[in-house]
């Protein structure tokens, strides 16, 4: 009975049946709302780095397939249960997902990072994710952006009513028949920029749009 309701089964369990029934609720959830869009006025080119912070991940997926022409993009995702789960919902939206972060198995993220824009398919990361501090920037994204010399698009949201979660990240749920403004800015570079000059400019971007 005990190896029946083992740790490793509950999470097999929710694994298989859980990603699925969040990937329907969001839709559902998502057909509900008043959409507004604020986005570049030319759609962007892969490849990109998209980073909107962790706050953000649940909605964002419909604003990369609104403004891109295609859905060739792989979302960074911490290599633990709670990003298997994150990972196996994306999978639903038609993207991709890399394992690791700036916290666990970086390194390896960052060199399948490189080879995704190399190959011109976009990359998606929570510059503060997956353990916070909140609205913070992690190296990972300057590192690769300089690196692979990749401009960089910030994205958001907003909800006219949504639920506030009590988690590190404050995690933003819109409510059901609320309004959602989507924001884009302008892919930018940061090239030329220090380390600390780059996370300012990308923290600014993001908090922009908050």
């Amino acid at each position: 009975m005990g190896k029946l309701f083992s740790k490793e089964k509950k999470r097999a369990v929710l694994l298989a049946t859980l990603p699925f029934v969040g990937y329907l609720l969001t839709r559902l959830l998502y057909l509900s709302c008043k959409k507004r869009f604020h986005t570049p006025k030319v759609n962007p080119k892969s490849p990109l780095i998209v980073a909107f912070w962790h706050e953000h991940i649940l909605f964002n997926p419909f604003l990369y397939k609104k403004i891109m022409n295609n859905t060739d993009i792989s979302l960074m995702i911490s290599d633990h249960f709670d990003g298997n789960m994150i990972a196996k919902m994306v999978s639903y939206f038609g993207f991709d997902f890399i394992r690791g972060s700036s916290t666990r198995g970086g390194v390896k993220a960052i060199k399948q990072s490189f080879k995704l824009l190399e190959n011109g398919s976009s990359i998606a990361m929570t510059p503060d994710g997956p353990r916070g501090p909140r609205h913070s920037i992690a190296d990972g994204v300057v590192q690769i952006s300089q690196k692979k010399d990749v401009d960089i698009i910030c994205f958001s949201y907003n909800a006219s009513s949504s639920w506030i979660l009590n988690s590190w990240d404050n995690f933003v749920i819109p409510k059901p028949f609320s309004t959602i403004d989507f924001y884009a800015s302008e892919p930018f570079s940061i090239r030329e920029l220090s380390k600390e000059e780059a996370k300012q400019k990308i923290k600014e971007k993001l908090n922009e749009m908050v």
